[in-house]
């Protein structure tokens, strides 16, 4: 059973699961409740014996998903939150992770932190010429920890210093470039393409399948673990300074006086 909410869509088609995250009003942004639906259905479409491989995108043409939404994190009062909060998004990633079938991102636009680290967990990306991803939590006052880990093992050290420290988004060329974007098309072909990918993939053998990501998730636990276990103790410290909670209210005043001119 494929568990439903108003946050996220799901169908499947010719034998792959294709979910949409649904507030296109916040740019799919995703708080816990949304999240948690997500790594059910993620779960489910695994589950399932007539999925074979997985899409993801967002709706709407302005974003795959802005990540984190800041109306729940601008309310953590001290640190605390700030670790239960950072502790929640394992089992998320790890419904990514664990996956015994293929995933593609299709991009119909932004990407930005959790939301690029979780397209960086699929295993394919499609996007078009619009595609922005990038790092910037730090903008938001919030320290990087997952996305500085999955960039390393994508990208070299030097440029996932310069991101996380910069914040800056790359546009779609970049990411091509550096080998983030896999297939990059018209715009209207995003979807059709991933699901090309989809039955594609869905066409392999599922045993050598499962057993290659499998071998793929183990030579990266050791580095996942590690920043579980060290995360905890920057978050705390980062929202128990009001840093972060200071950086988002200053966000959200901008929006409104830009908003009300």
């Amino acid at each position: 059973m494929v568990f439903m909410a108003k946050s996220i869509l799901v169908r499947i088609e010719r034998g792959v699961g294709i979910v949409t995250l649904n507030k296109p009003e916040k740019l799919n942004a995703w708080d816990g409740p949304m999240r948690a639906v997500l790594k059910k259905t993620i779960e489910a479409f695994d589950r399932d014996k007539s999925v074979r491989a997985i899409v993801l995108t967002g709706a709407g043409d302005r974003a795959f998903s802005a990540g984190q939404d800041l109306d729940e994190t601008r309310k953590f009062k001290g640190g605390k939150e700030g670790v239960d909060w950072f502790k929640s998004w394992r089992d998320f990633y790890d419904s990514l992770r664990k996956l015994t079938k293929p995933s593609i991102a299709a991009l119909n636009g932004v990407a930005a932190g959790s939301a690029f680290q979780f397209a960086m967990l699929c295993d394919i990306r499609v996007g078009h010429a619009g595609v922005r991803m990038g790092q910037p939590e730090i903008n938001s006052g919030i320290p990087s920890v997952l996305g500085p880990l999955l960039m390393i093992e994508r990208l070299s050290l030097s440029r996932t210093v310069e991101l996380t420290l910069t914040g800056r988004m790359m546009e779609a060329a970049e990411c091509k470039h550096i080998g983030l974007m896999h297939y990059l098309v018209p715009q209207g072909d995003v979807m059709a393409k991933a699901i090309e990918i989809g039955e594609m993939l869905a066409a392999k053998p599922p045993i050598a399948m499962r057993l290659n990501k499998k071998r793929f998730r183990q030579v990266t636990q050791a580095a996942f673990d590690e920043a579980f276990k060290s995360g905890g103790a920057i978050q705390r410290e980062a929202y128990a300074s009001g840093e972060p909670q200071e950086a988002m209210a200053a966000f959200f005043a901008t929006r409104a006086a830009r908003r009300k001119g």
